[in-house]
Formats: structure tokens, sequence, C-alpha cells
């Protein structure tokens, strides 16, 4: 299936994209462009003077841009986003939108990996150009680094007991498969097995495309990045994801302590809506996969 085409249906599509814009004049960042729905709406929404960004370390979703100068497309990780705002000469912008996780697209394509349905190789890796796949983790962390990942990342609550037998099992076996890694955890199921082996194959992606890490690098950089005022959209799919955006909007950091060292808040946000935006039973039933869908929205103070 190397040919399967690049689709995604945008979640939360229209309530993201009205909460984002604020100027129609404004320079803004699709920084999870995959299959180019929400940045199609976003620039449908700005005036010939506006400016979008779209990044994707995904080679395939790229080719799904329509030629358009008020965009500008970037193979890279979100995590780098400051880096190539500066480059193209941009201080500061209006609006920054990400949604997270893994797209259909990624499922469907069998040979990347991301499903356990597949007897694909343990692939998992967004961005093609990096070394590390789902089978380099499995195959060389420690049992201590394969717990945390599968108990942590996945909330798999056997994760301790799954990661001795793997550092075990790995001395004979070499796991390369998917369907081979879904048969051999097999007996450490533990409820529905359709459920449990996401949560396991979930963990693994999160740990190949350090999912968890970009988040934090692109959460920080929008303090600099945002101008006063400018819009932070954020769509999550998991609750690690959804902690993290909740605090950072919440407190303007990821620690704890939400004070200064006078004892101050550190509030850098002003939360556009109380709670997260969930899709409505009509976005559920025509698109299941939005089901999991959390929208938080801030604006720069």
């Amino acid at each position: 299936m190397s040919e399967t085409e690049y689709s995604h249906e945008p979640v939360l599509l229209h309530q993201s994209v009205n909460h984002l814009i604020t100027n129609k004049d404004g320079v803004y960042a699709d920084v999870t462009f995959g299959g180019g729905g929400h940045s199609r709406c976003i620039l449908e929404s700005l005036t010939s003077n506006g400016k979008l960004y779209a990044l994707d370390q995904d080679e395939a979703a790229l080719k799904n841009a329509n030629p358009d100068s008020r965009l500008i497309l970037i193979k890279s990780n979100f995590r780098y986003l400051k880096k190539y705002l500066r480059y193209y000469g941009e201080t500061k912008i209006d609006g920054i939108l990400a949604d997270l996780g893994v797209s259909s697209y990624h499922f469907d394509a069998y040979e990347r990996g991301f499903s356990f349905h597949s007897d694909a190789p343990l692939d998992m890796r967004m961005n093609q150009d990096q070394e590390i796949t789902a089978e380099d983790i499995i195959m060389n962390s420690s049992e201590a680094e394969l717990a945390n990942i599968f108990g942590n990342y996945g909330e798999v609550t056997n994760a301790k007991k799954i990661a001795a037998q793997l550092v075990k099992d790995r001395k004979q076996i070499r796991f390369s498969r998917c369907q081979f890694f879904a048969d051999w955890a097999a007996p450490f199921i533990y409820g529905k097995r359709n459920k449990y082996l996401a949560q396991l194959f979930q963990a693994l992606r999160i740990a190949v495309n350090e999912e968890l890490q970009s988040l934090q690098e692109l959460l920080e950089q929008s303090l600099d990045i945002l101008k006063p005022g400018g819009r932070l959209v954020v769509i999550s799919y998991h609750s690690l994801e959804d902690r993290m955006v909740k605090q950072f909007l919440k407190q303007g950091k990821l620690e704890e302590d939400p004070h200064d060292m006078f004892g101050k808040q550190t509030k850098q946000f002003k939360l556009i809506v109380k709670d997260a935006i969930v899709p409505d039973e009509q976005e559920i039933k025509i698109n299941p996969r939005s089901r999991s869908g959390k929208m938080r929205i801030g604006e720069r103070i």
C-alpha cells in the first residue's frame, strides 16, 4: 500500500479556525499540516495580505498542498517552529494551530508500521528521514525505559511485567514486525484486546517520534512567538497531551509551581473557553477519530 493517498478528516475544523483567526491580514502557523484541511480553511479566512506557515515532518503530507502565494510549506517537526519563523524574518505571529496525534493515513498505509493489524515492519516514524524506529526502541531500550514507555505513554497497567518479559525474550527473538509483536503481547492483555494493543502501539509511537518532548518545546516557544492577543489552539487526543496543554495555558509554564520567585502568578494566557471543546455527535458520526478529540484555546496576554 505504498501509494496510499494521504487523507485526513480535520477535527473541529471550523471551531478551531474561527477561534484562531483574530486578524484576517495576519500571520499564522499550522504546525500539523497533515491532509491540509485546517490550512485550507485558514487560507479561506485570510485576505490576500495574510500569510500561513504550514509544517509537517512527513513528506507525504506536504504533497497535499495546493499552490497559494500566501502559503509557506516547511518540512519539519513543529519543535523547530521558532527557528524557521526567524529564518523567514518573522518575529511575532498572530496564531498557532496544532492538531496532534496520528492521521488516518498512517494507519491505512500499513507499510508505515503504525497498526497492530498489519504485518509491516515495526517502524512508526512520522519523519522517514530519522533513524530510530519502533523496532529499535523495543530491541535497545533498557527494561526500566520500556516500563516507563508502556506505563506513561500507553498507560498500560502491567507495563513492568511486559517490559521484563520483552527484555528476556529479545535475547532469542528479533521483534521486527507489527503483527508478530501484537501476537507476542497476547498473554499480557488486560481487558479488550484492541484497546490494550492500541495503548501499547501508541506508547511506542510516542517514544519513536518524541511527541511529548516536541509538544513541550512548541508550547514553550509559543510564549516568544505569539503577539499579545495571539491565539494558541491545540487539539489533542490522549490525556497526556491534554494535561500538558491545560496546565500550560492555565499557568504559563509546565512546572507545578504557578508562581515566580516573588510569589506572583506567572500566567501568560487568557483562556478563551474554560473547558475543552469536544466534537458533537454529528461530527463523531462522520469522523469516528474525532471522538477522543479535545480542543483548548489560549490568548497571549
